[in-house]
């Protein structure tokens, strides 16, 4: 089931980003070198669920949550599954219906950042139209990896 999150949801939101980034990101964030950064994503969620601009969309299985979208005008902010959802499909269709989300809302298009390192989600956005568009940004936290930016036409 796909609902739009509660705005005093941050910290399970904040908690399912951990568990997904640890596992995810092992390449690039080794859990034994580098700690998840918690009170900076904790504090994101916080600001995020009560903008006005902002669109989370939480998909859940009664009581467990699994995945969650953030979107923006204009961009897909935020797109994680709990490790125990991977390749059940709860990332494709949090992923359409945010896309859907953006058309509706009048957008001709969507950016979003990923890691470079992370060929799994690149892999997953590429076989679903999105390109890369030639930008790139240093993440804000240690070993300082590249993310690299993908645009989707509309």
């Amino acid at each position: 089931m796909l609902r739009n999150a509660h705005s005093d949801e941050a910290e399970a939101l904040a908690w399912l980003q951990e568990e997904s980034a640890v596992a995810g990101f092992a390449n690039v964030f080794p859990p034994g070198r580098y700690s998840f950064p918690r009170d900076v994503v904790l504090q994101s969620w916080r600001e995020l669920l009560v903008r006005e601009d902002v669109t989370a969309l939480v998909a859940e299985d009664g009581e467990e949550l699994l995945g969650f979208a953030v979107l923006r005008t204009g961009w897909l902010e935020r797109l994680y599954t709990h490790p125990n959802a991977w390749g059940r499909g709860v990332g494709s269709r949090l992923h359409d219906e945010a896309v859907e989300l953006a058309r509706a809302l009048g957008s001709t298009g969507c950016k979003l950042w990923v890691l470079e390192a992370n060929e799994r989600a690149r892999s997953f956005y590429e076989r679903r139209g999105w390109r890369l568009n030639g930008e790139t940004r240093i993440v804000p936290f240690p070993p300082y990896p590249l993310d690299v930016g993908y645009t989707l036409d509309f």
